[in-house]
């Protein structure tokens, strides 16, 4: 299947991973996300996609999932780079205007796919959002094939973000800044705790995640931290506040 891609935007940032500079290009691209979501998420889906690259080779003619990948520029840009990008989408309302040709309505509790067709299966900022974490991350690695690459970030409860668009108001309580938000805006938040955002915290999900016998930890780092991203994720109760965002990569065991 192919889609339509968005134009202007070249192939990867040209940004090192981790710098000052990325993690300042970033910052400044998420300041305009509501102005611009164009240049704030096609920025995001070429650094990500960098990423797959720097830990697993070219992506060109391999099948990448992208799991909750809502208006689709992450798919996007692994097509633009010879990937077969598949985009599975729970909420209709999230693809926008301009999805992917060949997008699929479906939750990532459940994804319509065989066993082992991925070669590298893709999420982006979701599993915060999903109430059962581990089951979500079961299903990612059933659609991998051994040996494939699994990519998993999201912002943990704790992080200055982690209230999403209340942040950092949620750490004097939820409700408290829902509130404050609806007040200073006028509208209701988009994010309510408990429905379609949770506490999702990096020290349970390390030890999750290498408690399985089905995937190796390849990298667990701050997603976007400018310099030792891999130590500050290691760092108890410091890396609940410092990491951001926490991007794990795993490998399917064989």
């Amino acid at each position: 299947m192919t889609a339509p891609t968005r134009t202007g935007r070249g192939t990867g940032t040209g940004l090192k991973d981790p710098s000052l500079r990325r993690s300042l290009a970033l910052f400044r691209a998420f300041l305009h996300e509501q102005d611009d979501p164009e240049g704030c998420y096609s920025l995001l889906a070429r650094d990500a996609a960098d990423q797959v690259e720097a830990y697993d080779g070219p992506v060109k003619g391999r099948v990448v999932v992208d799991i909750g990948g809502g208006g689709g520029y992450f798919t996007d840009e692994f097509r633009r780079r010879g990937a077969h990008g598949y985009l599975f989408e729970p909420d209709v309302r999230e693809l926008g205007d301009r999805p992917p040709g060949g997008a699929v309505v479906a939750d990532g509790y459940l994804l319509p796919l065989a066993d082992g067709v991925a070669d590298v299966c893709f999420s982006s900022n979701v599993l915060e959002h999903v109430a059962d974490p581990q089951t979500f991350l079961s299903e990612m690695v059933r659609v991998t094939r051994p040996g494939g690459l699994i990519y998993v970030s999201f912002t943990n409860w704790l992080s200055p973000w982690g209230g999403h668009e209340w942040a950092p108001w949620h750490y004097f309580g939820a409700e408290r800044a829902r509130a404050r938000y609806r007040r200073r805006t006028g509208r209701p938040a988009k994010h309510t705790l408990g429905e379609n955002l949770f506490a999702v915290h990096i020290g349970p999900t390390l030890r999750q995640v290498r408690a399985r016998d089905d995937v190796t930890v390849v990298s667990a780092r701050s997603r976007y931290w400018p310099f030792l991203a891999q130590a500050v994720a290691k760092a108890p109760v410091l890396r609940e506040f410092a990491t951001w965002n926490l991007l794990l990569i795993l490998r399917r065991c064989p």
